[in-house]
């Protein structure tokens, strides 16, 4: 008689080592530590940096020259993709409407939180008793480069930059305008739904490369710990204790604001309309997350179009199109709070007083111009065209380097939450909103590349048990009827947790 003998159970580790949050704080506490070990450690005898310091700096930049390297394909394709499946979705242009005017209010509550909390706090006057050294910007942003950076220079909105150095030697490096790429995209898209059916093999093929892509940026993504490693050990190498300590009353008038938006303003227009705050900060936590840890809206927005699909119940026609386009414009940390308080700040420093006038175009730049930010790493180019805008010195952007990297995290997760925000308001007010969805109890799976009813069937099974079950439109009724599975995918298991 032959015995079996069971196979050892394998040793599970904890769950807060496999947790994506977990690895991002430990990857921002060390960062901190080897920072600080490297800037004990100094320079060596020619004055170049050590081999720690060198090696966090290659290690931030190369996750950030990673994400980048992925922004021109996932923008053209995301944006191709959700023009053309605006003709699966009923009052196109409506919706459309309803989502750019939802844009301009969040955006114009959040400016004038910043510009209060600017004047009353006022983080520029303990600052100009110290020694920080304003510097000219590497990058300027005007209107009228704003207006002419629209029209394509070439097909890919590919650029160029040549430097010579003291030796005489030439260096080109390539880059990307990422309003020119939108623009190519959008004109894309628009004419692959004027050619009709023939366009079909073109569409089903960006449909498909989308997918691909999302698959290659969530492996990225998940270096994102390692990446804020080298990012922060990186920042406080360059700039000190010293320096970033002189900015730490605007570092927190900063996060108050992006608090007050993220915490308060978002939870009470989710309230307004009908709609469980806990639910809405259940299912957009995952995206809002990844935002702060990799600075980058649109490296963000597959898993920001993925939860406000299965976890906030958004229809996936419209989501592809709002989604995409709130990553590229929708930006209340970048474009709202962070340059009223950066202007207020940058005038207290120099003395300067700003008056109704300057505090109007503030106003109207940020509500207006958000576009300019671009939904790329950063929001340099929106301060500078507030300055501009406003007449203040351009030389005070090199004031705020030293806490650039850890504004920038709260910055970008106040944009991404609010890019799902406002797509579920107006599904909401609408009437398109799936409220069985959005009241699912979460299982756990944001982001994946199976098809998306077959996991909307399994949360609304799961919502049946749970006695909250509300009836989904027919149509979706039909595709969780024909395919009943859920789907699951572990890799973002650890996201959600």
């Amino acid at each position: 008689m032959s015995t079996t003998t069971a196979a050892p159970a394998r040793r599970r580790l904890p769950q807060w080592t496999t947790s994506f949050g977990w690895q991002i704080l430990a990857g921002l506490v060390l960062g901190l530590v080897l920072g600080a070990v490297a800037l004990s450690i100094g320079s060596d005898a020619e004055d170049q940096p050590n081999g720690l310091h060198a090696t966090l700096d290659v290690i931030g930049s190369s996750y950030v020259s990673l994400l980048r390297a992925a922004v021109v394909p996932l923008i053209f394709t995301a944006i191709v993709s959700s023009i053309v499946g605006l003709r699966k979705v009923t009052n196109a242009a409506r919706l459309a409407w309803q989502t750019l005017l939802w844009f301009a209010i969040t955006a114009l509550i959040a400016v004038i939180i910043g510009i209060v909390l600017g004047v009353a706090l006022r983080p520029g006057a303990a600052a100009s008793q110290t020694e920080l050294a304003p510097g000219d910007p590497s990058t300027v942003g005007t209107w009228w480069n704003f207006l002419t950076g629209l029209v394509p220079g070439n097909f890919l909105g590919l650029t160029v930059s040549a430097s010579v150095d003291d030796a005489g030697a030439v260096s080109a490096s390539p880059g990307f305008n990422v309003l020119q790429v939108i623009v190519i995209s959008a004109v894309i898209g628009i004419a692959a739904l004027k050619v009709g059916e023939k366009a079909e093999p073109f569409i089903r093929l960006t449909d498909s490369a989308l997918s691909v892509i999302q698959k290659v940026l969530w492996w990225i993504i998940r270096l994102a710990p390692l990446g804020t490693l080298g990012l922060i050990g990186n920042a406080v190498v360059e700039y000190g204790w010293e320096k970033m300590g002189s900015l730490t009353w605007f570092v927190g008038v900063l996060y108050i604001g992006l608090a007050l938006v993220l915490f308060v303003v978002y939870p009470v227009l989710v309230k307004v309309h009908g709609l469980s705050v806990r639910q809405y900060f259940s299912g957009v936590w995952p995206a809002v997350q990844l935002g702060f840890v990799s600075r980058s809206s649109i490296g963000t927005l597959p898993l920001t179009e993925r939860v406000t699909e299965r976890n906030l119940g958004v229809p996936r026609g419209y989501a592809s199109f709002a989604v995409p386009l709130g990553a590229t414009t929708k930006m209340d940390g970048c474009a709202a709070i962070y340059p009223a308080v950066a202007a207020i700040f940058i005038a207290q420093f120099f003395g300067l007083e700003l008056s109704v006038v300057q505090y109007l175009l503030i106003v109207l730049v940020s509500v207006v111009g958000s576009a300019a930010t671009a939904g790329t790493t950063g929001a340099t180019v929106m301060l500078t065209l507030t300055l501009s805008t406003v007449g203040l010195p351009l030389e005070g952007v090199g004031l705020l380097l030293a806490v650039d990297p850890i504004i920038d995290m709260g910055r970008t997760a106040v944009n991404v939450a609010g890019q799902a925000l406002v797509p579920t308001i107006v599904a909401k007010r609408e009437g398109i909103l799936d409220l069985g969805l959005y009241n699912a109890p979460r299982q756990g799976v944001a982001f994946d590349n199976d098809d998306v009813e077959t996991e909307t069937a399994g949360n609304r099974a799961a919502v049946a048990v749970d006695g909250r079950a509300e009836t989904p439109s027919e149509g979706r009724v039909a595709a969780a009827a024909a395919d009943g599975r859920a789907a699951g995918d572990e890799e973002l298991a650890g996201v959600q947790r």
